[in-house]
């Protein structure tokens, strides 16, 4: 089986002012980010520690805070965005630690979370696999991760669809639907490209779901070692 390979561009964090638009461009998709939440927070008990993966702007993490008991912490390698996300928090009165830093070298101890989350971000890692590695380290044994992206044969109608749904106007929904075309796609995995490189992962394996837009693809830890338990 061919091994994934590192992506040609460097991972880098967006900077300057296609952060700030792309943090107020999102804003038009509140309803997602609200649904999420909810789906997370009613799968994870109180005091659970979260860890969301390239947060952006963090209303993710943000709409999550309000719904619970959570200590949650964002990780994302732009600094434009991981200063825009903690003013967005404190605008909100929630307490969600923002940090900077690479989701192929996590700064935080082995087994620190519960659920690791990562929304519209991971088909843009340099290194995708590493990247599943480090949240395989630090989830607990019981822990999972949710990867919700882009599907790579999304077709233009569910484009057009998902900006109208939005209700951005002309220039921003011209804009989005440019970045979906032209960069995003060509980013994008397929089903088959979340199965292979889980499996290269010390996951060795995962659950793909999806609507024809997007993917939402869960790990579970336990699977795998019990998994490497019964191999033995």
């Amino acid at each position: 089986m061919p091994t994934a390979q590192p992506k040609p561009w460097k991972g880098t964090g967006m900077e300057g002012w296609i952060a700030r638009w792309y943090a107020s461009t999102r804003r038009n998709d509140m309803e997602d980010f609200r649904r999420e939440a909810k789906s997370a927070a009613e799968r994870l008990p109180a005091g659970a520690c979260v860890l969301e993966v390239a947060p952006g702007p963090g209303f993710f993490a943000i709409e999550l805070a309000k719904l619970g008991d959570f200590r949650i912490t964002g990780l994302d390698i732009s600094r434009t965005l991981v200063k825009i996300a903690a003013e967005n928090a404190r605008k909100a009165g929630v307490n969600v630690d923002f940090r900077l830093g690479n989701a192929s070298a996590m700064p935080f101890a082995d087994e620190s979370f519960d659920f690791v989350y990562c929304s519209a971000a991971f088909k843009n890692f340099s290194e995708p696999v590493k990247a599943l590695n480090e949240m395989y380290r630090v989830l607990r044994p019981t822990g999972e991760a949710l990867i919700v992206d882009l599907c790579k044969e999304c077709p233009d109608a569910a484009i057009d669809a998902f900006v109208k749904r939005s209700g951005r106007g002309p220039i921003d929904a011209w804009m989005t639907k440019w970045t979906f075309r032209h960069v995003l796609l060509k980013r994008a995995y397929t089903r088959e490209d979340f199965a292979r490189m889980s499996e290269q992962s010390h996951f060795g394996a995962c659950r793909i779901d999806g609507d024809g837009f997007g993917v939402a693809v869960r790990f579970a830890k336990r699977n795998a070692r019990v998994a490497r338990a019964e191999s033995r």
